[in-house]
């Protein structure tokens, strides 16, 4: 199975004590200008990429090396042992040694004083660089998270079967809509579930994957939302901070889930995304954009991650993966998704149900059968009401699942559905009817009568 992804590998630290001692230590005096430049012959010569300094750079003949890199390479050859490492950290203590030789050393962006955290950045990167240069490859390299990250479960309970049966009787859709949703997602691997609040999108949309995974297995399951400052950098590749501050190139959910995948390409494996239109998608999804698609699935389509390093592998998304993500279109600040957005995904729409299915569910957690038949007959009339409305209409229509979670007394459901009328339904109707609360106090009124 080839690599799928840049695996993100965490950068080594240096304790305050150890970064105070590196900082004094003298420089070698065996190391000349001749070791150096015998050094960028040998690195020129075996022409292995070095990835560029993030603050300063070694310019030599119109190519650009990492200073302490070099400084390694130069210290083994004036010490004859090929497994020396250069005492002094990257940064303004390496440059210093290599400018007293007569070497340019460059800065890509601006620092204010060496030993600044900009300069701090230079001893972050090169201790990153050593990881590809000498020392095994990035793919042999695991992963390390520090104590900023997420801690793992410490417990996971064996999943369950999951099967059709159970799908319907706890899904208020009919068979036939069951059916078509299960069709759309196997064959474009995508699918997004689109409908006015309230109507069981979240709750579907894991459904939906159980039925594929054939048992209830959270192992294979990913769970995001999106929202306005949810980025790149969370979703695929970026820098993040750990618990003492310093920055390292983690991967996103991802990239960590299409390893997962890719490593087990006999299963399936689902991220379900909730919200999908309120974060910024384009920005968001980025490359996945393209391989999203059905047919651009597969190794054969990888492609390089922007923050990735040029020796990492290419990163693609595994046909083993599904995606399916729900899209709230009442929200009046959530900009639609555009045509090239909609491209990889079918789209399933979802309606409020207060029909027969919801009646019976409601009826065998011991809901009094009036209350039900008024729930019901007064939700369908509010409905039409908001779907005739022209500044409103079908998308801002209200979904069944407010009325999902029944008490367990029957003498307690006549106050437990006044209280959902009156504390969320009722401001629901006030902001559907901002500029006309006269409109919305008297659907109100319906509803409590």
């Amino acid at each position: 199975m080839p690599a799928v992804w840049y695996t993100g590998t965490t950068l080594p630290t240096m304790s305050a004590a150890s970064s105070a001692s590196a900082a004094t230590t003298p420089a070698p005096a065996l190391l000349t200008r001749e070791h150096v430049l015998r050094a960028l012959k040998q690195l020129a010569r075996e022409g292995r990429p070095l990835p560029l300094g993030t603050v300063y750079e070694l310019v030599y003949r119109g190519k650009r090396y990492p200073p302490r890199a070099v400084a390694e390479r130069a210290y083994r050859l004036a010490t004859g042992n090929p497994e020396a490492r250069w005492p002094r950290p990257a940064g303004a203590p390496t440059n210093a040694v290599l400018e007293k030789l007569d070497f340019t050393i460059s800065t890509r962006r601006p620092v204010l004083t060496p030993g600044s955290a900009t300069d701090g950045e230079e001893t972050d990167q090169q201790q990153a660089e050593d990881l590809y240069t000498g020392l095994p490859p990035v793919a042999e390299i695991q992963p390390k998270y520090s104590t900023a990250a997420e801690p793992n479960a410490a417990y996971s309970a064996p999943a369950s079967a999951y099967s059709r049966a159970e799908a319907l009787s706890e899904l208020f859709i009919s068979e036939g809509d069951l059916d078509a949703a299960l069709a759309g997602l196997q064959r474009r691997r995508n699918l997004l579930l689109q409908g006015p609040p309230g109507t069981g999108k979240t709750f579907l949309a894991r459904r939906l994957a159980w039925l594929l995974l054939g048992a209830r297995d959270e192992s294979r399951i990913e769970l995001v939302q999106f929202h306005p400052s949810y980025g790149y950098e969370d979703f695929m590749l970026g820098f993040r901070p750990d618990a003492q501050g310093r920055f390292h190139l983690v991967p996103g959910v991802l990239p960590l889930l299409c390893q997962r995948a890719a490593a087990d390409p006999g299963r399936p494996y689902f991220l379900l995304i909730d919200e999908v239109n309120r974060g910024n998608v384009p920005r968001i999804f980025g490359e996945l954009l393209l391989l999203l698609e059905a047919d651009k699935r597969g190794a054969a389509h990888a492609l390089r991650l922007p923050y990735a390093p040029a020796e990492a592998p290419r990163f693609f998304v595994p046909e083993n993966l599904y995606v399916i993500g729900t899209l709230n279109l009442a929200d009046r600040s959530l900009s639609p998704l555009d045509y090239a957005l909609r491209r990889p995904f079918a789209f399933v729409a979802l309606e409020p149900q207060f029909g027969a299915p919801l009646q019976q569910f409601l009826a065998a957690r011991q809901v009094p059968e009036m209350l039900i038949e008024q729930l019901c007959t007064r939700m369908v009339a509010l409905n039409q009401t908001i779907a005739d409305d022209p500044e409103l209409g079908p998308d801002f229509e209200i979904g069944h699942s407010y009325f999902c979670q029944p008490p367990a007394s029957p003498a307690e459901a006549a106050g437990w559905l006044r209280l959902i009328f009156e504390q969320e339904i009722g401001p629901l109707l006030a902001d559907y009817w901002r500029e006309q609360p006269a409109t919305a106090a008297a659907q109100l009124r319906k509803l409590l009568a």
